[in-house]
């Protein structure tokens, strides 16, 4: 009796495991029909991505700010400036936070604006 039991139970088990499988690999397909149905998306975000540097670039530019303003605002080198708005270098967090406050916008909008 124990033995049959036991042998009803590993059945159970092999049939749960080929289910659960089965419905492991249909959800696979499914996300991967997902994805490559959104290509176009894809690329078209692709195309209209701006980096952190065109981002600090396009704000300073609406706020008509040099880069020599925002240089001795943060007291930094315009050199460094220069830097982040090409994307040769990053602002750190302190200067991004100080960057967001004098174009008037909050720290989350600028980094928000980017895809990178």
């Amino acid at each position: 009796m124990r033995t049959t039991l036991l042998g009803v139970l590993i059945i159970a088990v092999v049939i749960a495991g080929i289910i659960l499988g089965v419905y492991l690999l249909i959800l696979v397909i499914k996300a991967l029909r997902k994805y490559v149905s959104s290509k176009e998306v894809r690329r078209e975000k692709k195309e209209i991505a701006k980096s952190l540097g065109q981002v600090l670039k396009e704000h300073r530019t609406r706020c008509k700010m040099t880069q020599e303003f925002v240089a001795e605002h943060l007291g930094i080198s315009r050199q460094a400036v220069s830097k982040w708005e090409s994307g040769a270098s990053d602002p750190n967090t302190a200067n991004l936070i100080a960057l967001a406050k004098l174009y008037g916008v909050a720290p989350e909008e600028l980094l928000k604006e980017t895809y990178d």
